[in-house]
């Protein structure tokens, strides 16, 4: 029995996967992964370091400048892709318990990603076998057969977040693979555990081995090396604008291509028509709260800002704070919780010094603002917060401006259109945002007037695998899914083709 669990201790550390092979780190090192509901371990996985992401990188560059999979027809790439999604599928259950009890979401959404990650890989899947063979440019001449064509930009590194792992991973390492790369991923240290489900998922598929790789450890170790990595090609990240910036500054040595996705402080405004009837108030206010506080509001599009007209504020404020205060938080694995924890204990307490600064500022609180009593479905060592909506505040006020990636609302007021565009611009962010009227030209005129990636108008937080996702500002550069996703991962070549060439005669004449 002893024997049996030092083999399981053994295998649980042997989370990289490297050239087709799962180890543990150079180091040895490992570390706990922690439940956000109770702060438990339940996992241990691999710690890597520099050392382990070179080891990544090398696999990676053999694998596309000797393998095969930079050179597998169209057609089977996207098979693949598409046998991950089935994968994926069969797997459901499975995956989305994992993925809430290490993101601490509930249990439905854990699934609803899940089933978005299927999403993404058949996308992909699909965009590549329709596209044709190049684009043909027209040279003037019959004598010339000129063609744009695309190509995988090589070895990628993609760096993911905590809050949305899998689905966040999947954006990139589906257009990564359709587009013919191989890549070293590095998931958040902190939620872990569905990438690395994943990678086994690649293999069973029948993925070569080297083409993908995961490394398991701190961003400033493992994600600072890949950045910086010279025979890295492209870096894709998705985190925090801090993080971000470090990430921009160590790619541009070796002047790789770079994808940032860097999060939003995102506006969701409210013209007191929208809540003109019963049915219309009750739909506004309950969006409200969906873009606020779906996973405890740790969104990088969570609508956190809202911007409402005067004249309605009191009567919605109101009802926002009735029902965020009946939220029903818990461990998101009990059927009725609607709200899971914080994902560490770290994130709550930048969350409540958020809000110390706001109420010192002058906000009046509305709602939540504190720890929830304990229960049996919330440990007292569970990391959780109460909903907090934040009333009268203003663009000065630091939790305003900053993205707080908690359960926290702040609630501002306008009179005019005007008014309510340049509250919703006013921010160093531009990912996402929203416009609730009943009125169809106003909806279009403040959608166009926005600067924000992603524009909702009478919804919030829906997204496509077709349609592109980003943001304007400090939000970051380049896109995720849509065609535009696939792009990022390649390269343009011209390839032009002379049929009948003949001497130039610029600098000799005819020979003698």
């Amino acid at each position: 029995m002893a024997g049996h669990q030092a083999h399981q201790a053994q295998q649980a550390q042997q989370t990289l996967h490297v050239g087709g092979e799962w180890r543990e780190a150079v180091s040895r090192a490992t570390r706990e992964i922690l439940d956000p509901a109770d702060a438990k371990p339940f996992a241990v996985v691999a710690e890597g370091d520099e050392r382990d992401a070179d080891a990544a990188v090398a696999a990676a560059r053999h694998a596309f400048d000797t393998g095969e999979w930079p050179r597998t027809p169209v057609a089977e790439r996207a098979a693949l892709l598409r046998r991950v999604a089935d994968l994926l599928v069969r797997d459901r259950e499975e995956l989305g318990l994992l993925e809430s009890r290490d993101a601490g979401k509930t249990l439905e959404e854990g699934r609803i990603d899940i089933d978005c990650v299927a999403d993404a890989f058949r996308y992909f899947a699909d965009l590549v076998v329709g596209e044709g063979g190049g684009r043909v440019v027209d040279a003037g001449s019959a004598d010339v057969h000129s063609v744009v064509v695309h190509e995988p930009v090589g070895v990628c590194a993609l760096i993911t977040p905590w809050n949305y792992p899998l689905l966040q991973a999947s954006w990139k390492i589906a257009p990564a693979l359709a587009a013919g790369n191989t890549f070293v991923v590095k998931p958040s240290e902190i939620t872990p555990l569905t990438t690395i489900a994943l990678m086994r998922l690649l293999a069973e598929a029948g993925l070569p081995a080297g083409v993908a790789n995961l490394v398991t450890g701190p961003g400033h170790t493992v994600g600072a090396r890949l950045a910086e990595h010279p025979d890295v090609d492209l870096v894709s990240f998705t985190g925090g604008l801090v993080s971000g910036t470090k990430v921009a500054r160590a790619a541009a040595e070796s002047v790789k291509k770079v994808a940032l996705e860097l999060g939003g402080k995102n506006p969701n405004v409210v013209f007191a028509d929208a809540c003109a009837t019963d049915e219309d108030f009750d739909t506004a206010v309950d969006q409200a709260l969906n873009a606020a506080f779906i996973h405890s509001g740790q969104v990088c599009s969570a609508g956190s800002r809202l911007i409402v007209e005067e004249s309605v504020r009191e009567r919605f404020v109101a009802e926002l704070a009735r029902r965020a205060g009946r939220i029903r938080l818990g461990r998101g694995t009990e059927d009725g919780v609607e709200c899971g924890p914080l994902v560490s204990e770290g994130q709550r307490e930048k969350t409540e010094a958020y809000v110390a600064s706001a109420l010192a500022e002058g906000a009046v609180l509305r709602a939540g603002g504190r720890r929830p009593e304990p229960s049996a479905e919330r440990p007292a060592t569970g990391y959780f917060y109460e909903p907090t909506v934040l009333d009268q505040c203003h663009r000065e006020m630091k939790v305003v401006r900053e993205e707080v990636f908690g359960p926290v609302l702040t609630v501002e007021t306008f009179r005019t259109e005007d008014e309510a565009v340049a509250l919703a611009n006013d921010t160093e962010y531009g990912l996402a945002g929203a416009v609730w009227t009943t009125d169809a030209g106003r909806a279009r005129r403040v959608a166009g007037r926005l600067r924000h990636g992603t524009v909702w108008i009478n919804d919030f937080h829906p997204y496509l695998p077709q349609a592109e996702w980003g943001g304007f500002g400090k939000s970051g550069v380049g896109r995720e899914l849509g065609p535009a996703g696939l792009a990022e991962y390649r390269e343009t070549k011209h390839v032009y083709q002379n049929l009948a060439p003949k001497p130039v005669r610029w600098f000799a004449g005819r020979p003698q």
